[in-house]
C-alpha cells in the first residue's frame, strides 16, 4: 500500500468516525432539548390545571354556601320583577300565541360570619324566571271573536348561567383582597400538584409557592427558591378584568437529572455502539499501522539479509577463482587459506539461516529445548571466550563481577550460552569506540540476576520498547552500517521466557545500555 493511499485511508476513516460521533452527540442533544420542551409543556399544563382547579373549588364552595343560605328560608330584603310579553296570530291555523317571560330578582344581605371574608355583610342577588306560552283558537261561527284557551306551557328556570355569572362576579370582587393562606392551604396545593404532575408524566421532586406581587405568601413549600431556568409560573385567582396579582410557581430542583434519566437508556446504547465503533476503528488503524511497520521491517530485513549473503557469496566466488589460478593451485598454503575462507563464509551463512529458522520454530513452539542443571557462571565464562578476541582486537575490555553466591539454574547450555553471546555481540557492535563491558551477577531471593552493561551508543525510550521485536533494527541512516537482521534480541527474549525468566533493558542515548536477565534458582 502506497504512503499516499495509506494516509488517505486513515483520513477518510477518521473523518467518518468523527462524523458518526458528531451525529450521535447531535441526536442526543436534540433528544434532550425535546425532553426539555415536553417537560416545560407538561409542567405549565399541570400548573394551569391546578390553578383553575383551586379557583373552581373556592367558587364552588362559595356558591354552595350561598344556595344553602337562600334555600334555608332567608327572606329577601328587596325584590324586583320584569316581564316580557309577545303575542302572535296564525291565520292559517286560526290560532293566537301569547308568550310571557317574567324575571324575578331577589336581594339578600348575608352576614360576614357566614362567609368569613372579613366584611360586615355582603349583598347577594338571586335571579329566577317563569316562562309561559299560551295558545288560543279563534271561533268565528257566531260572527264574534271568542278566544278560548286551549293549552298552556309553563317553564320555570333559575337562570343558572346568568346566576352563575353573577355569583362569579360577586365572588371575584369579594375575595380579591382576601389573605391567600385563608383561601387555600399549603397541603391542598401540594396534593393537587402531586396528582396532576403524576398524571402528566412528571415524577420528580418539586417545590412550590404562591406569590403576591412578587412577594412570597405563606402558601409555599419549605425549600422553595425562585430559580429562573427551572421555575414555572401561572396566574392564580383572576379578577373580573382577567388580571391577577397572584402567581403559582413550581420549580424542579432535580429537573436535569430527571431529563437525563429519561434519555439514559438511549444515551447508554449510543455510547456503547459508538465505543464499539471507536474500538474497532482504533484496532483497524493499529493493525494497518502495524502491518505497514511489519512490511517496512521485512523490507529492511530482506535488504539486510541480501547484503549479509552477498558478501560471503562474493568472498567464496573470489576464493574459488583464486584457487583456479595456476599460480595458486600449486601453492598448498594459499589453497588451504582460501578453503578456510570458503568454509568460514559458508558457516556464517549457515548460522544466519539457522538463526531465522530458530526464531520461526520458537514462535511455533516447535523448538525442542532440553534443560539440565547448570552453573550460570560457567555459561558466562564460556560465552566470553566467543567474543574476547573481538573485544581485544578493538582495544576494549570485558570485566566480570560474579558476586552471586548461588548460580545453579535449569537451562539448556547451548541456547543460553547463545543468549549471553548475542547480548555481548550487541554491546560490541553498538559501541563506536573501544567496547567497555561489565558483567554482573547477584542473588535476589530465589532468583539470580545477570546484568550486562556497556558504555556504547545507548537507545532512546522508543527504541527500548521495540528492541525485542522480531526484525526490528534502529534506523541509523545507512541500514547496513552495522551487520545483522534484527533477530538476535528477539531470540534472546523468547529463549529467556522459555527458561521461565525475564529480560529488561535500561538505556540512555549516548551513555550505554544495561540488559538484566532474571532466572529462578534451583537448589
Amino acid at each position: 500500500m502506497g504512503r499516499k493511499l495509506f494516509i488517505m485511508l486513515i483520513v477518510l476513516m477518521s473523518l467518518s468516525l468523527i462524523g458518526i460521533i458528531f451525529v450521535q452527540v447531535y441526536f442526543i442533544n436534540n433528544s434532550l432539548e425535546n425532553e426539555k420542551n415536553q417537560f416545560t409543556l407538561n409542567a405549565k399544563r399541570s400548573l394551569s390545571f391546578v390553578s383553575d382547579a383551586i379557583e373552581n373549588n373556592e367558587f364552588r364552595d362559595f356558591s354552595e354556601r350561598m344556595y344553602q343560605l337562600i334555600s334555608s328560608g332567608a327572606v329577601a330584603d328587596s325584590t324586583g320583577f320584569r316581564e316580557l310579553r309577545v303575542e302572535t296570530d296564525n291565520d292559517t291555523l286560526k290560532q293566537t300565541i301569547i308568550y310571557r317571560n317574567g324575571i324575578l330578582e331577589e336581594s339578600y344581605k348575608v352576614p360576614s360570619l357566614f362567609l368569613d371574608i372579613g366584611l360586615d355583610s355582603v349583598n347577594i342577588s338571586r335571579i329566577s324566571s317563569q316562562r309561559e306560552t299560551t295558545i288560543y283558537d279563534k271561533n268565528t261561527l257566531e260572527g264574534n271573536l271568542n278566544i278560548t284557551s286551549e293549552k298552556k306551557i309553563y317553564e320555570f328556570s333559575k337562570l343558572k348561567e346568568v346566576e352563575k355569572k353573577q355569583f362569579e362576579l360577586a365572588y371575584r370582587d369579594l375575595f380579591k383582597n382576601y389573605p391567600m393562606y385563608k383561601r387555600v392551604s399549603r397541603d391542598e396545593v401540594k396534593k393537587m400538584l402531586q396528582k396532576q404532575l403524576h398524571e402528566d408524566g412528571i415524577d420528580t421532586d418539586f417545590e412550590f409557592a404562591i406569590y403576591d406581587k412578587d412577594l412570597a405568601t405563606k402558601v409555599q413549600s419549605n425549600n422553595f427558591e425562585f430559580i429562573k431556568d427551572i421555575t414555572y409560573g401561572v396566574p392564580l385567582f383572576l379578577d373580573n378584568n382577567n388580571e391577577s396579582t397572584y402567581k403559582l410557581y413550581v420549580n424542579f430542583p432535580e429537573r436535569n437529572k430527571y431529563l437525563f434519566r429519561n434519555i439514559l437508556g438511549m444515551t447508554l446504547l449510543s455510547i456503547v455502539f459508538t465505543s464499539i465503533i471507536i474500538i474497532a476503528f482504533g484496532s483497524a488503524l493499529h493493525q494497518l499501522i502495524q502491518q505497514r511497520q511489519i512490511s517496512q521491517i521485512k523490507t529492511d530485513f530482506i535488504n539486510n539479509m541480501t547484503h549479509e549473503f552477498k558478501t560471503p557469496i562474493a568472498t567464496i566466488n573470489l576464493a574459488l577463482d583464486s584457487i583456479k589460478n595456476p599460480k595458486i593451485i600449486n601453492d598448498q598454503e594459499k589453497v588451504m587459506r582460501y578453503l578456510k575462507m570458503i568454509k568460514d563464509e559458508n558457516k556464517r551463512m549457515h548460522a544466519q539461516v539457522e538463526n531465522v529458522l530458530r526464531i520461526s520454530k520458537l514462535e511455533k513452539n516447535e523448538l525442542n529445548i532440553s534443560k539440565d542443571r547448570v552453573e550460570l557462571h560457567d555459561l558466562i565464562e564460556d560465552a566470553l571466550t566467543h567474543v574476547e578476541l573481538i573485544v581485544e582486537d578493538r582495544q576494549g575490555y570485558i570485566k566480570t563481577h560474579l558476586d552471586a553466591e548461588k548460580s545453579s539454574v535449569l537451562a539448556n547450555e547451548t541456547h543460553f550460552t547463545n543468549v549471553i553471546v548475542n547480548i555481548l555481540d550487541n554491546a560490541i557492535k553498538y559501541s563506536d569506540e573501544a567496547p567497555k563491558i561489565d558483567v554482573y551477577t547477584e542473588n535476589a531471593g530465589t532468583n539470580i540476576l545477570l546484568k550486562i552493561s556497556d558504555q556504547g551508543n545507548g537507545m532512546s525510550k522508543q527504541v527500548q520498547k521495540k528492541v525485542f521485536e522480531k526484525f526490528y533494527r534502529e534506523h541509523t541512516g545507512n541500514v547496513h552500517n552495522i551487520k545483522g537482521h534484527g533477530l538476535g534480541l528477539a531470540y534472546v527474549k523468547r529463549m529467556v521466557e522459555d527458561h521461565q525468566g525475564h529480560i529488561s533493558v535500561e538505556s540512555e542515548k549516548g551513555k550505554g545500555s544495561t540488559f538484566t536477565i532474571k532466572l529462578p534458582l534451583i537448589s
